[in-house]
C-alpha cells in the first residue's frame, strides 16, 4: 500500500516539478505536498529552533515552497501539533504526503531526496515497534538483555550496509543522521535498562553490570551540535545523563524524583553538556518535567535554586520564577482565591458558582503545550474513573472561539483578560488545581499526566 501511494505520489508531483528551469534545479531546493484532513492552514520548516519559511495550503490543501541556498542537513516540519523530521540536501525536490489522522504512519516522500527520508520515517516506525519490544524483556538478566540489544544491532547495521550499498552516492552528513536513527535507540535502552530493570524487580536494586556492558559509548560523542535536536540522539543523550547520576549513588525511583536527584542531575547536566544553548535547554526541561511529575504545589527552594544558578538563558529563567510564583499563588490548604471564567456563549461566571460545592479538578490549558486530542483523552480518561469529581477545563489563552469539540461544552471557560485567574496563570503554563467541596485547594499545581496525582484524586473522590 505504502509503494502505491509513493508511485501516485510521484506522478502528480513530478509533473509540476519538471517545469522548472534546468538551471537552477541544482541549486533551488524545493518543498511542497498534500495534507490530507489538515489541522490548520499552514506546514512550517524548520533548522534547529529556526523557522525557515512558512506554507500556505492552498484550497486543495496542497503547498510549495522554494528555499534558495539551502544548507545540507537535518531539518523538520510542523503541521498542527504534529512534526516530523526531514533531511535535506541542496536541489532537492522533495515532496510529501500525509494524513493527520495518522500522521507518522501516512507520511510518504516523493520526488529527488525521497529515499533518504523514506528510510528515515521506517527507522521511526520501526523504532515505535521495538520500544514495545524491549519492554517484554526489561526483567531480563544484564547478559540476556545486552545480548538481545546486540542483535538487534545487528540487524541494524545490516540495514545501514545495504542501503549504503545502492546508494553510494549520498553524503557523509546523512550517513551519519542514518546510523543515528538506525542505532542510538538501542543504545538508549540499553542506558535505561538498569532503572527499569530496578522498577520491576521485587527487590528494586539496580542488577550488577560487567564492566563491558557500555561498551558501546567508547563510539559516542556527547557534545555533537549537529544531533542535538535529532530525538534518537537527544533521547539518548537524556538517558545517558540520568544514568550517571543514578551512578552518583542514587536509589532506584519509581515515582518521583527526589529533590537531592534533581539536583544532582541538573549538575550532570552542567558538567557533561558543555553546548549552551542545548545545556540550557536541557537544564530547562528537566526541572519543569520533574516539577510536573511531583504533581505538587510543594517548591524545594534548593532545586530551583541550581537550575537559576547553572541556566544562562533569561527567558527560561523568568519562566521557572513565574512557575513557583505562580505555584505560591495557589497552595494546597487555602481557600481558592475567587475570579471570574467565561463560557462559550460569551457569560462570565464566577468560579464558585461553577464548582457549586463540588469536588472539582480545575484544568487550566494552553494551545501552545496541549493539543485538543490529548486534552480530550485525559478529561474522558479521569472523569470516567473519578466519578466524585467535576472536571472544568480552562482556556488560558489564544482564541476564544476555539473550544475543544469532543468535550461537552457545558463543562469549557476561557479567560477574559481581566480574570484575575491570571495573577496565579502568569507562566501561561498547563496547570491543574483540585478543590473539595468547601473550596479548599487540596493539591495547587499538578500534571494530568503524571501518576503521582492518582492518589489525590482517589483521596478527594472519596468524599
Amino acid at each position: 500500500m505504502a509503494k502505491k501511494a509513493l508511485l501516485l505520489l510521484q506522478i502528480s508531483f513530478l509533473i509540476n516539478i519538471i517545469s522548472c528551469d534546468s538551471s537552477t534545479k541544482d541549486t533551488t531546493t524545493y518543498f511542497g505536498g498534500k495534507v490530507i484532513n489538515p489541522k490548520s492552514n499552514q506546514v512550517i520548516l524548520y533548522t534547529m529552533e529556526k523557522v525557515i519559511d512558512t506554507f500556505l495550503l492552498d484550497t486543495k490543501n496542497k503547498f510549495m515552497g522554494k528555499i534558495e541556498n539551502a544548507n545540507e542537513g537535518l531539518y523538520y516540519f510542523t503541521h498542527g501539533n504534529e512534526n516530523q523530521y526531514v533531511y535535506i540536501e541542496p536541489g532537492d525536490s522533495l515532496m510529501i504526503r500525509l494524513n493527520t489522522w495518522d500522521f507518522d504512519e501516512s507520511l510518504v516522500f516523493a520526488g529527488k531526496g525521497a529515499e533518504r527520508n523514506n528510510i528515515l520515517i521506517d527507522c521511526f516506525l520501526e523504532n515505535e515497534n521495538d520500544r514495545k519490544l524491549f519492554y517484554q524483556f526489561k526483567q531480563l538478566s544484564p547478559e540476556d538483555f545486552k545480548s538481545k540489544a546486540d542483535s538487534l544491532l545487528a540487524l541494524k547495521m545490516d540495514t545501514y550496509d545495504d542501503y549504503l550499498e545502492n546508494h553510494q552516492e549520498e553524503t557523509t552528513g546523512y550517513k551519519e543522521i542514518l546510523k543515528t536513527a538506525l542505532t542510538f535507540p538501542i543504545y538508549e535502552r540499553l542506558e535505561r535498562y538498569p532503572y527499569i530493570n530496578a522498577k520491576y524487580s521485587e527487590n528494586n536494586n539496580f542488577p550488577k553490570l560487567n564492566a563491558s556492558f557500555y561498551n558501546f559509548r567508547k563510539n559516542i560523542t556527547i557534545n555533537k551540535d549537529s544531533l542535538m535536536y535529532f530525538p534518537p540522539y537527544s533521547r539518548y543523550i537524556r538517558n545517558y545523563l540520568y544514568n550517571e547520576t543514578y551512578a552518583l549513588g542514587h536509589p532506584p525511583m519509581r515515582t518521583k524524583y527526589s529533590s537531592k536527584f534533581t539536583i544532582d542531575l541538573l549538575t550532570t547536566i552542567d558538567k557533561n553538556i558543555t553546548l549552551e544553548t542545548t545545556k540550557n535547554a536541557i537544564l530547562r526541561q528537566t526541572i519543569i518535567n520533574h516539577f510536573y511529575n511531583n504533581s505538587s504545589c510543594n517548591i524545594h527552594k534548593g532545586v530551583f535554586d541550581t537550575f537559576l544558578e547553572l541556566s544562562t538563558n533569561k527567558k527560561d529563567k523568568d519562566l521557572v520564577e513565574s512557575i513557583v510564583s505562580d505555584a505560591k499563588t495557589v497552595s494546597a490548604n487555602t481557600d481558592l482565591p475567587n475570579f471570574n471564567l467565561t463560557n462559550y456563549s460569551n457569560t462570565d461566571h464566577k468560579i464558585y458558582d461553577i464548582i457549586q460545592n463540588d469536588n472539582t479538578l480545575l484544568f487550566f490549558w494552553n494551545p501552545n503545550y496541549v493539543s485538543h486530542n490529548y486534552v480530550v483523552s485525559r478529561m474522558n480518561y479521569l472523569s470516567n474513573n473519578y466519578k466524585n469529581i467535576k472536571f472544568i477545563q480552562v482556556k488560558i489563552d489564544g482564541d476564544h472561539n476555539d473550544r475543544i469539540q469532543r468535550l461537552d461544552i457545558k463543562s469549557q471557560y476561557y479567560l477574559k483578560d481581566n480574570s484575575n485567574a491570571h495573577e496565579f496563570l502568569t507562566s501561561k503554563m498547563p496547570r491543574a488545581i483540585l478543590v473539595n467541596k468547601q473550596g479548599k485547594v487540596v493539591n495547587g499545581y499538578a500534571s494530568i499526566s503524571s501518576k503521582n496525582l492518582n492518589s489525590y484524586l482517589t483521596e478527594l473522590n472519596k468524599n
